[in-house]
């Protein structure tokens, strides 16, 4: 007889009320606690900090070091990140893949990360394309988006996603186009990726991809809207203020609607910063805003906190 059969007859006689058996039953499990998320989040940021390490290595010594002891070993871990996952990943499928080990995703993350330190030393180095060094951002997010295909990757996906926006600010401003309002470039390079992230959904081709391409969108497109409320003549900075309420009411309402918290954090964050901003325009007295601002930030946190367990209870 097990002590859990004991518990259940003990319970039935009532011997023991429903909290003692509760509470004895937590003790004498035997269930795995499960670290998968502390796991993952270490391996992260020790990709990040080995990264971090190595450009900081070769900022800080390569005059010493010399470009052969400094290109040599970053195209020898690139070859063996890149050499690990080909030889480990499974074929490609539009579908959503399994990762073949535990440590795959971030040995990729450290070969992409490795790539973009290393094409930046060679044009600071060498200056091959000196003006149009641009390129190597369109051509990085190029190699990213291809890796993230390849082998499913989120985190790669992200990075793409990145270094193309990077490489579409620096191009539009090359060209003169930020002289008008910089919003509005953000504001198009958020729609395009939230429409290629649907437009991808829709084919069939990594439809899981499509919750990231909406997270970067999110961020772009409430940033540059919280961003708008600080410059401008008040009929400008009222619009933006309307457009962030709006932005940022769709994504809580889409982030509790599709059990996404992180969208309803977004909406709350950014909408909050564009409000107060606004808001310090009519307060007068920096002790009235510091009150209104406890006050405020003390409801949204409380908000958050009643949505974040409503959504840990489902």
């Amino acid at each position: 007889m097990t002590v859990l059969t004991c518990l259940d007859r003990w319970r039935a006689d009532g011997t023991i009320t429903e909290r003692q058996y509760g509470d004895i039953r937590e003790w004498t499990r035997t269930d795995r606690l499960s670290v998968f998320l502390e796991l993952n989040a270490l391996l992260y940021l020790g990709v990040l900090s080995c990264a971090a390490g190595i450009g900081w290595t070769v900022r800080v010594h390569f005059a010493r070091l010399g470009d052969a002891f400094v290109l040599v070993p970053l195209t020898m871990i690139l070859a063996a990140c890149l050499g690990y996952c080909f030889s480990r990943a499974s074929p490609y499928s539009r579908a959503a893949v399994p990762t073949p080990t535990f440590a795959f995703d971030y040995i990729l993350y450290l070969g992409c990360l490795v790539f973009a330190v290393e094409l930046g030393y060679v044009e600071f180095r060498f200056h091959l394309l000196r003006a149009h060094w641009d390129h190597y951002l369109l051509a990085s997010a190029i190699v990213y988006f291809a890796l993230a295909f390849r082998f499913d990757n989120r985190f790669v996906l992200s990075l793409a996603l990145a270094t193309l926006g990077s490489w579409f600010g620096v191009r539009v401003t090359r060209e003169g186009l930020f002289v008008g309002d910089v919003r509005a470039w953000a504001l198009a390079y958020g729609v395009i990726v939230a429409l290629a992230g649907v437009g991808l959904n829709r084919v069939g081709v990594k439809k899981h991809f499509l919750e990231t391409c909406f997270h970067v969108a999110a961020n772009v497109l409430l940033l540059a809207m919280a961003s708008g409320t600080v410059s401008g003549d008040p009929a400008v900075r009222s619009m933006w203020t309307i457009g962030l309420a709006v932005g940022a009411g769709v994504s809580i309402s889409q982030g509790i609607r599709f059990r996404r918290f992180a969208f309803v954090v977004y909406g709350a964050i950014y909408g909050y910063a564009g409000l107060m901003i606004r808001a310090s325009e009519f307060v007068d007295g920096a002790v009235a805003f510091l009150a209104c601002l406890l006050v405020s930030s003390g409801a949204v946190i409380v908000a958050l906190a009643a949505v974040a367990r409503r959504f840990g209870r489902q």
